[in-house]
């Protein structure tokens, strides 16, 4: 590219416009002289007089003639691909498809939120959701995952993460269950009932099981499911308890999920920490404008469907 000199197309769409010197030079703001010498310049490039002196005027070659009808699109052309991202970024006009991995509760209660609030200022945008069953960093490298949501637990040191709520445990079990009889619950009698357990691996532990042995108890596992979905009708349609997050009974959006749904929830009696949801993504993407056009309408939705929870990082309550 030793020979080619990007800014004489600049120089040589204002002479074949202005069919002058002078105009040239006015509208590139540079000297009649300089502009001359650009012209001598151009003339060797091109092998060709480009602009012949006819009276008082310059008139168009038969090159220069067909030069004019392909080099002001070949202008705007390398303009645009030279300008900032977010400069020829029209969101209206977006069309492409992102993926996202999340857990079945994201999907259900924010899916199609998230694609009303998408559609309304990029009608062409699809998102295509990709259920969790890992916390493997690789799909993010490799580009088959945009942008995942979920408690960071990968190890890859170079992912981006946004924080989008504050999220804490809960027990849930079917409207009427025998458990809140009392009003009251205490360990003795949550561990009493059997228990339905959340697992994607399929491994009958969890933190709240080692919480429970540090004080000698254990509590009645009698099933183990992959997705805190399945767990939530599992308790609506028996007397088994279940713990999720309170981010699966509800948001700001749909308030009374978990009552439509036959379930009921109820505060541990143990004390758990409360934990990040969080936007995860590949560096890559970083000042991509679309993609951060799209973790921002992720962002948004999320503050304004789980506003800052006080309880979140309180403890529980005790009975």
């Amino acid at each position: 590219m030793t020979r080619i000199d990007l800014n004489l197309l600049t120089a040589l769409d204002a002479l074949l416009s202005e069919r002058s010197v002078t105009g040239a030079a006015r509208r590139l703001n540079l000297s009649v002289s300089a502009m001359s010498r650009t012209l001598t310049r151009l003339r060797s490039a091109t092998g060709d007089r480009l602009l012949l002196q006819a009276g008082r005027m310059l008139v168009l070659t038969p090159y220069a003639e067909q030069l004019s009808q392909r080099i002001p699109a070949l202008v705007r052309e390398a303009e645009a691909a030279l300008s900032r991202a977010e400069h020829r970024f029209d969101i209206s006009a977006l069309e492409q498809c992102f993926t996202l991995r999340a857990g079945e509760g994201f999907i259900d209660l924010l899916g199609a939120a998230l694609m009303e609030r998408v559609h309304l200022a990029a009608p062409a945008v699809r998102i295509r959701f990709a259920l969790k069953q890992d916390w493997n960093a690789q799909p993010l490298r490799e580009g088959m995952i945009d942008l995942e949501i979920g408690i960071v637990r990968t190890s890859a040191p170079e992912v981006r993460t946004r924080l989008l709520f504050r999220d804490r445990y809960v027990g849930v079990c079917r409207v009427g269950h025998p458990l809140l009889d009392d009003g009251g619950i205490s360990v003795e009698q949550w561990t009493e009932f059997g228990h339905v357990m959340i697992s994607r691996t399929g491994e009958a532990e969890s933190s709240i099981d080692t919480t429970l042995e540090r004080q000698g108890m254990r509590r009645k596992l009698l099933m183990v499911v992959p997705s805190y979905t399945s767990a939530m009708q599992l308790a609506r349609r028996s007397d088994l308890l279940a713990v999720v997050p309170r981010s699966c009974l509800g948001n700001a959006f749909i308030p009374d999920y978990a009552t439509a749904n036959g379930l009921q929830c109820f505060e541990l009696p143990l004390s758990t920490s409360a934990f990040n949801i969080s936007a995860i993504w590949h560096p890559r993407l970083d000042h991509d404008p679309a993609h951060r056009w799209f973790r921002g309408q992720v962002l948004d939705l999320c503050s304004a469907a789980y506003p800052p929870d006080p309880s979140a990082d309180s403890p529980p309550l005790r009975r």
